[in-house]
């Protein structure tokens, strides 16, 4: 009787579209231990959604105040007409906000339209590939009721997949991009129906062996979108509502939306070649569209509060608002890495897993997530309880524009700088900063006679093997030398440092240093101070990089 009651309130949430109230917000102090859910301690997390403020998730405003200049900035830039961005933590949206327009050009030479349409939190975008993951999703329900094993060969369910040397490509190896398959082939240009090009997919050949390559296909979804059909007896659109959005709730997702809601989709790419003109409600990848809009890589419109559904669902392991789409241990499998074999390409089923070129600081090994052509992007950390997506129309009127993976990093960033980090003293610690190919140097002027140590705590997230952290000591302020080893990965909590530093030694820096992409949460050095025979030398820091900030 509860579950019944509860998916009656999601029905007629859909129906009145009704808002979210606020909840009370818990006392977050600015200081030291005023950070009760500090970053990888999220505490409880919340059953569904709910708006509140950042202090009650736990995170701190200017950081989230300081993606609307970022998104603004890339807008201004022509990096996308507009967005949508959707931070929440523990089940807390802490901010949902639109930006720009939904629809503002009339061709591909950025005619501007007499009247455009602004951005609105409610609009309905074009997800793209993050259709991927709802296909994924419905693989699983399929596997929970030992419809397949995961290291099936496909072509036990689908026999026309066998052709080509494909006898032996797992169902596995679809979910994980490891198939063999290419990226894609230019499937709208073939056949004539969704039945012959469905066919034709299934009996294209393979690139490379099964199993021995990493490359990202939509071939693989497209293939698990039929065998999504052939086992549950429905259209991967129909399965989809039936076992995934109706019972979430999510009742602004679907595939081919109708045209009464065109005036809430966001406007897309010009496309003369496919004779569809500005396309507005209408699936923008071309082979979906040939497909009839219903395809397992693509094809799927939402909103970025229907994503935050999604993602919170999967962050209370399967379960949102009483109704359970899957059970915790498939949850689990799914966030698992299965490209081990593939560093950097980690993966698990469906999901893309700790991908930093657009999940930057909120990057992890378990950091869930996927990104769509047209310019969307979501993350899920499970560690932080916390979900960004970002939502944007980047291919209107053209393709042919910016990448938006800057402003898809930034804005996970910033998401992510908002997290606290609990640092133990109330006076705070030293913190290094962000940026890309950065050098952030902390230094101090000592004078040595003797050997000694430097000790100090530390903290910090910082992309293996890409980005470190040094100490370097020199006796002229020109030439410095490495002292202990570099720092790189994670240090866990925080770790006690001690590095021996020379005779002679005149100054010491602490030095970080980054590459050309991926931001991790960073770098903090607290209590830095140096000892020489049981005494402390006095010693003063100073930096025009580095700040003392206790979060």
């Amino acid at each position: 009787m509860k579950n019944k009651g509860i998916k009656f309130v999601l029905w007629v949430g859909c129906i009145l579209l009704l808002a979210v109230g606020s909840i009370p917000s818990l006392a977050f102090a600015s200081g030291y231990h005023g950070h009760p859910f500090s970053w990888d301690a999220p505490g409880k997390s919340s059953a569904v959604l709910h708006k509140g403020t950042p202090a009650s998730a736990g995170m701190a405003q200017d950081p989230l105040t300081d993606i609307d200049k970022a998104v603004n900035d890339a807008i201004a830039q022509k990096v996308m007409p507009g967005a949508v961005v959707l931070v929440a933590r523990k089940g807390t949206i802490v901010k949902e906000q639109a930006y720009g327009y939904a629809y503002r050009y009339t061709d591909d030479q950025f005619t501007e339209a007499s009247v455009p349409v602004l951005a609105k939190t409610n609009t309905i975008y074009d997800i793209a590939s993050i259709s991927k993951l709802f296909t994924s999703i419905a693989a699983m329900q399929l596997f929970e009721k030992r419809k397949f094993a995961l290291d099936d060969p496909v072509a036990k369910y689908i026999p026309a997949f066998a052709e080509n040397g494909k006898e032996n490509v797992t169902i596995r190896q679809l979910m994980t991009h490891t198939s063999g398959f290419e990226a894609g082939i230019p499937v709208y240009k073939m056949g004539t129906s969704r039945k012959d090009r469905l066919e034709i997919v299934l009996k294209h050949g393979l690139q490379n062996p099964p199993g021995t390559t990493y490359t990202y296909s939509d071939l693989n979804m497209i293939t698990l979108g039929v065998l999504v059909e052939v086992l549950s007896g429905q259209r991967l659109d129909a399965y989809v509502k039936t076992h995934i959005t109706g019972p979430l709730g999510m009742c602004d997702t679907m595939y081919n939306p109708p045209a009464s809601l065109k005036t809430r989709i966001a406007a897309t790419e010009f496309q003369p070649w496919t004779e569809r003109g500005m396309i507005r409600g209408q699936v923008h990848d071309e082979n979906a569209w040939a497909l009839d809009g219903v395809a397992g890589h693509a094809g799927v419109f939402s909103t970025a509060h229907d994503l935050a559904i999604l993602a919170q669902t999967i962050l209370q392991n399967g379960k949102y608002a009483g109704t359970r789409i899957l059970k915790p241990k498939t949850v689990r499998l799914m966030e698992q890495n299965m490209n081990s074999a593939f560093p950097g390409d980690d993966h698990g089923l469906g999901f893309e897993l700790n991908q930093g070129w657009y999940m930057d600081a909120l990057s992890d090994t378990n950091t869930m997530g996927h990104t769509g052509y047209t310019g969307t992007s979501m993350v899920i950390s499970p560690k932080n309880q916390t979900t960004v997506i970002l939502l944007t129309n980047r291919v209107h009127p053209t393709r042919n524009t910016v990448s938006t993976n800057g402003i898809r990093r930034s804005v996970a960033r910033l998401a992510a700088d908002a997290i606290p980090v609990a640092v133990p003293d109330k006076h705070g610690a030293w913190f290094a900063g962000y940026g890309d190919n950065r050098k952030a140097v902390l230094e101090a002027d000592v004078d040595l006679k003797r050997p000694a140590f430097l000790h100090f705590r530390t903290w910090y997230r910082m992309e293996q093997n890409a980005d470190f952290g040094k100490v370097e000591v020199s006796t002229d302020g020109k030439n410095w030398t490495k002292a202990g080893n570099a720092l790189t990965g994670s240090s866990g909590n925080w770790r006690q440092m001690s590095i021996p530093l020379p005779a002679g030694t005149k100054h010491i820096r602490f030095v970080y240093e980054t590459d050309g992409s991926v931001n991790g949460r960073g770098w903090y050095v607290l209590h830095p101070s140096v000892v020489s025979h049981g005494k402390t030398v006095k010693v003063s820091f100073t930096s025009r990089d580095w700040t003392l900030r206790n979060r």
